[in-house]
């Protein structure tokens, strides 16, 4: 059973391209859902929480880093006084960086691409739950990758770090269940977004785009997921193009 999302407040990152900003802008565009918007991208930010207002949506707009524990104390602290409480948490930020030969991946890319998909997430989460707990309800959702499930050459520390956002995800289901909190994992498959603009050594996915999972597809499953009446929780989604083999190791 679906309920209107009317009056809800979501705290949703990586929104200047992509998933993020598909999922910002159906939120806006449908209920007119509160929304506060993260991206480092100050003009891409910008772009989508316009957007987002232009549907009717209140929205506050951050560019910060997600890898930074002040960005997610100063999102906490903005949504409260805005909005005096949340009900979605969507933490989309994240990136490959670099995909190439391991010996071609030095510590400090290493670290950042944990930094970026895995400790961002952890931060999050940590930060929100307190005010998740204090109210007894809410929903986590946090972002993983077909390279969680499947192995491509280059993409090593990159799927690493998102099956590493999987199982943090699944201890985090166990933990905040009894506390009528849903947490669950989004696994998409490849899509031509603003990811390959942000990786080094990642080119646009030739196949056909009608076949394609694009980001209006990932939007509309994340509305349906949040928008899943209480008691409910979408423990993950996987959403892979019909263009994207998935077979293999």
């Amino acid at each position: 059973m679906a309920e209107s999302l009317k009056g809800k407040v979501a705290v949703i990152s990586g929104v200047g391209s992509g998933f993020g900003k598909a999922t910002a802008e159906l939120f806006a565009a449908l209920d007119q859902v509160n929304l506060v918007l993260i991206d480092y991208n100050p003009q891409a930010l910008q772009a989508t929480a316009d957007a987002c207002t232009a549907s009717g949506s209140k929205v506050v707009a951050l560019a910060a880093d997600v890898t930074k524990l002040e960005t997610w104390t100063r999102a906490l602290q903005e949504t409260m006084d805005n909005f005096g409480k949340i009900d979605f948490l969507i933490n989309y930020a994240g990136g490959a960086l670099k995909v190439a030969p391991i010996e071609e991946m030095d510590d400090v890319i290493n670290q950042r691409i944990m930094d970026l998909n895995l400790t961002s997430a952890i931060m999050s989460c940590r930060t929100f739950t307190p005010q998740f707990k204090a109210q007894g309800y809410g929903k986590i959702l946090n972002v993983s990758s077909a390279c969680d499930r499947r192995s491509w050459p280059g993409w090593s520390v990159y799927s690493a770090a998102k099956a590493a956002v999987n199982a943090f995800t699944r201890c985090l289901y166990t933990e905040l269940r009894p506390h009528g909190i849903a947490v669950g994992l989004l696994v998409p498959g490849g899509s031509n977004t603003g990811f390959q603009a942000a990786a080094a050594g990642v080119t646009k996915f030739e196949w056909d785009e009608e076949l394609a999972v694009r980001p209006e597809h990932f939007a509309d499953m994340v509305y349906q997921t949040c928008a899943l009446s209480r008691g409910g929780c979408v423990a993950e989604m996987m959403i892979y193009g019909l263009a994207q083999d998935v077979s293999g190791y």
